[in-house]
Parts: structure tokens; sequence; C-alpha cells
């Protein structure tokens, strides 16, 4: 079956499962493909770039069972560049983003907003294993008036990528988030290598990820942040419930210019994270209710603040050279921190703590079994097992791993988190930046097009046995998150 003359379809069929791959070579093949995408499709890039001047719409229909996949046939070796105000405009559900490799190229800053927009209908979008460079927010999530109703793209999520730029933002006054999600329920954002967001315009003031604007049970965990690593200047912020606040009529659940915005986030957590060289503040909760920092490791930056008279929370197990902190009537419970940490002391620890390199150099003794037992804390940065009982303080479980904390942790295998929250892991994939043999970032887990061998193979078993059985590649493991 052919969509055009200039790319091909073919089908698959595995004893009833249908599986359609949609090959592309070029920028145009792309975006045919894409307008007509169908549930089930997955649009595989061959290596090269493909260079867009104009927005992508994604809205077509993809399900939990066969979400619509665009990736490419080889880790990171389709790059995309887009002149453009928006990239990907996702309003269909079920649209999931894997191995790319995407760059902002416009020459005005302003007018390379986002990579994804993410909004309305959109809900269990999916972005992973991809390195996405150079927007004001690589990722802007929101909700849509849709026949006088708000919809909210629910149930994101963001693992394994690599998200940065490679300069300051330059000439904008526009938020400068490099994940920027306003709005949505059960949002994971995991794994991720997240560095150098700098805003030179207006109030100068950057994230590397927040989420705000009504949500709710947001999930920020085993991200590695370096707030300046190749870049400095700006007031720079690492990870946040509530951000920077939400203006009154975009703002769930009521989205009322008369009702106040005075919740942002309610029931966040953030868990095993590195967060590192931040001119302002690690982690910082705007009116964020019922607020769970557990188990991060924060170096060089002005520490954790719980603001706001809505917010409440714990800080528990933190490892960090600040302090967690209530302003301006933000309220909190605290146990088992361990703060005011001279940046000296990480540094005889570790081997270079200020662009996350938390290679054991020194006596870590005094961090292990100094923190309380915590339920929802069962493993570390590096998805190790923490132990039952007492654990180390911080991102890191000394007592029982090594850990390489250079990049974000290798992908590890499903199951449920301590809270019974879906992992979203899937199968071992090595950290974002490894682009070689099988232990890349992006290593593909799908069936290879055109594995002929292999289903001649079965074809012969199920002749044999006079049984039919339907098999899975190991993608629908790593897609079925939700």
């Amino acid at each position: 079956m052919s969509r055009s003359s200039r790319f091909s379809r073919s089908w698959h069929s595995w004893f009833g499962d249908r599986l359609a791959i949609v090959s592309v070579t070029n920028a145009a093949e792309l975006t045919t493909a894409i307008d007509n995408a169908k549930a089930g499709d997955e649009i595989v890039l061959a290596d090269g770039t493909y260079a867009l001047s104009a927005n992508v719409t994604c809205d077509a229909v993809g399900t939990a069972a066969e979400p619509i996949v665009v990736r490419a046939a080889t880790p990171l070796g389709a790059h995309i560049t887009f002149n453009a105000l928006e990239g990907f405009k996702v309003t269909g559900p079920h649209w999931h983003f894997e191995q790319l490799d995407i760059t902002g190229v416009c020459a005005v800053d302003a007018n390379c907003e986002h990579a994804f927009h993410v909004s309305g209908a959109a809900e269990s979008f999916v972005l992973r294993h991809s390195r996405v460079r150079d927007f004001n927010a690589q990722l802007k999530v929101n909700a849509q008036l849709i026949n006088a109703t708000y919809v909210i793209p629910h149930r994101g999520l963001i693992e394994y990528n690599e998200v940065s730029d490679t300069r300051a933002r330059m000439v904008t006054n526009n938020p400068v988030t490099k994940l920027n999600i306003d709005t949505g329920d059960d949002w994971i954002v995991r794994g991720n290598y997240i560095h150098d967001g700098q805003k030179m315009g207006g109030d100068t003031i950057s994230y590397a990820a927040f989420m705000k604007s009504g949500g709710n049970r947001g999930l920020f965990e085993r991200n590695l942040v370096i707030c300046s690593r190749d870049t400095t200047g700006g007031a720079r912020i690492g990870l946040s419930f509530g951000g920077g606040g939400t203006g009154n009529a975009f703002c769930a659940p009521a989205f009322d210019p008369g009702v106040e915005c005075d919740v942002e986030h309610t029931g966040g957590t953030m868990r095993n994270n590195v967060i590192a060289n931040c001119s302002d503040v690690g982690i910082y909760l705007n009116e964020s209710v019922d607020t769970h920092i557990l188990y991060n490791t924060l170096i060089a930056t002005t520490g954790i603040d719980f603001r706001f008279a809505t917010t409440t929370g714990e800080a528990v197990g933190n490892l960090m050279t600040s302090v967690a902190r209530e302003r301006n009537l933000g309220m909190m419970t605290t146990n088992g921190n361990m703060e005011n940490v001279a940046l000296s002391q990480f540094q005889q620890w570790y081997a270079a703590p200020l662009t996350g390199d938390l290679s054991v150099t020194g006596d870590v003794s005094s961090l292990i079994g100094a923190g309380p037992m915590r339920a929802d804390v069962t493993n570390d940065y590096c998805a190790a097992p923490r132990p039952n009982g007492a654990l180390t303080v911080g991102a890191l479980e000394h007592s029982v791993a090594v850990c390489d904390t250079t990049r974000p942790p290798v992908q590890t295998d499903p199951g449920t988190d301590g809270d019974g929250t879906p992992s979203g892991d899937a199968g071992p994939i090595g950290p974002v930046g490894e682009t070689d043999g099988d232990s890349g970032c992006c290593q593909s887990q799908r069936t290879p097009d055109g594995s002929a061998l292999f289903l001649l193979f079965v074809l012969a078993h199920v002749v044999r046995s006079g049984r039919s059985r339907q098999l899975r590649s190991g993608s629908e493991v790593a897609t079925s998150d939700w």
C-alpha cells in the first residue's frame, strides 16, 4: 500500500496483530506521513536531515493499544531542524516520539518557541530517548478550548532525553523553560538530562522544568539538572511545581479570569533527582499543595523554597549545600535532610559535582543510613534498589551499587514505582548521549522492518504445532506505559 509516490507503507500481519511501518527519507515525506497517520502507524525516519520551516500538526487519534509512533531508524540518526514558531503541534492522543535529534534554527530566538506543543485532547503523549535543543520551551503543554469546554492533555511521559540550549536565548522576553507543563494530571518526567537554559531578555529568569496551572500528581524523578554546564548568566532555577504562576483564565479547573489560581499543583513528587550549579533555587514550590521532596541531591543552588500560603508538603532525605525553607507563609515538615554541606565537602566526596559527576572519590560513609525509610522511595538515581531500613541521604544509594551520574540513568525493567505509579521503564537501554553499538540512549527495541528469518521461523513453528499465537514486539511493552 502506498500513500504517496515518495514513501512506502508496508503492513506486517503477525497472527492478528497489525503493525503499519511508514518509512520516510525527507521532510516532505515526513509531513505527508503525519498528515495521513492512523492508529498503529509507526513512522520511521531514515538517517539524514529533515529541514522544516512550518509547524507539523499531529491530530490523528492513536489509542493505548495502537499509538502513533514517530521514531528514527537509528538512534539520533534523524536530525529534524525547525525554522518555525512551533514544531510538532500535537492535539491527538497517544502520539509517541522516540530517538529523534531536534534543533531550533531560527535567526531570532522569539521565532523558535516550542519543538513540541501538546494541547487539548493529546493525552498520553510520550517523548523518549531524544535530543532537543535551542527552543524557548522545548516542550509546552496546556489545555485547549474545544466546543466551549477546556480539554486537558493528561498522563504525559517525558523520559531519557537530553534537553538543552547551545547558547543563551538572546532576543526574547518570552518564558524560557525547557519543559513547560501547564495543566495536566499524572505527568511523569523521568531520567532526563536538562542543562543550560538561559534567558537574556525580560526578567532573565529561566527554569529547567516545571508543572503548574492546576495540575495534579506530577512526578519528577531521576533527572540530572545542570543549570549551568556550558553557559552562565541569568537567574536559573532547577525543578518546580508552580513555576512563576498562572493567569486565572488559564488555570484548571475553573479557567475563569475571576477565580484566583491559588493552587498551581497538588500532590506532586520529586525524588532521586540530581540538581547542580543553579544561580537560584534548585527546587521551587509556588502555591503547591501536598508536595513530596524526597531524596534529592542539590549542589551549588540556593536550596528548596516552599513559598506562599497554599504551599504545603515535606522535605525528606535530601542532601544539599543549602537549606529547605518556608517563605511567604509556605509550610513544610522535614526529616532526615543533610543541609548546609560545604561545596568543598561535595568535592571531596565526588569527582566533579558541579557538572553532575558523582563518582565516589572520598569517604561517603556518613551519608549511608542517615535517612529514614520511605515506602515510596524504592530505588535511587540509577534505579538501583534501596535497602529495607534506613537509606543513604540524597539521590544515590551508596550502600548498594556504584552509580554513573554523568548522564541520565539507564532505563530499567518494566514495573511500578513504590507508590503504585506505572514506572514507564521498559528494558535495558543505555543513557542519553551514547549512539553506537547496542548500548545507546536510543537503542531501538522494535523488531526491525523486514526480519524475514525471524518471521519464517515463527511461521514454521505455528505450522508444526497447529497453534497460532499473537506476538508482540518489544516496542509494545515500551509504549504501554499507562
